[in-house]
């Protein structure tokens, strides 16, 4: 792995575990073992600049993931059902969802900085993307898709930000019960 991918694979773990404000420079140089010099190499804006590579790499993984989960099921039950499983199972190993969210970044740092903000506001669009994507397949309008998938998208990060708050998967175990019927309504 180059020393570019290095650096963004574990400050987007350590932003994840302790949020943007909580990870400090040094501690990134440190876990990553590299000087400033070779971080502000590739990063020469600095932490910010990394964060939103870093928002990039788990827009990327976590929309691959979705759209691979959301392409094996036939319909968007199914899919939402699986996908949900996925992260409860995750949850009960690890006490975390590092994987799907990243909701404490865009809490700490989405009213501050425009750039991370659009960063964030893109995984989103595309997230709701499949989800709107899939409903429509399902025979759904596009509207009404379009509707349900900012619904879905709301209800499971809200669930994930409850899970992690309680230390608990039941809010997403009552959302996977849930979600699927009412995306079945239209």
């Amino acid at each position: 792995m180059d020393t570019k991918s290095l650096i963004i694979d574990i400050a987007t773990a350590l932003f994840q575990k302790k949020g943007y404000m909580g990870v400090g420079l040094n501690e990134i140089l440190k876990a990553c073992k590299v000087t400033k010099g070779a971080l502000y190499h590739h990063f020469p804006n600095g932490k910010e600049e990394l964060l939103i590579a870093c928002l990039d790499a788990m827009n990327r993984a976590i929309t691959t993931d979705i759209e691979d989960i959301f392409n094996r099921h036939p319909n968007t039950q199914a899919a939402t059902q699986a996908m949900i499983e996925k992260m409860i199972a995750d949850f009960d190993q690890k006490g975390s969802i590092t994987g799907h969210t990243f909701i404490s970044i865009v809490s700490e740092m989405g009213s501050v900085s425009e750039p991370v903000r659009n960063a964030c506001s893109l995984l989103y669009t595309r997230i709701q993307a499949i989800y709107a994507d899939k409903l429509a397949a399902d025979g759904m309008s596009q509207e009404d898709a379009n509707a349900m998938a900012l619904m879905m998208t709301a209800s499971i990060e809200g669930g994930t930000m409850l899970c992690l708050t309680n230390k608990t998967s039941e809010p997403l175990k009552m959302i996977s019960q849930i979600l699927p019927k009412i995306s079945l309504i239209h």
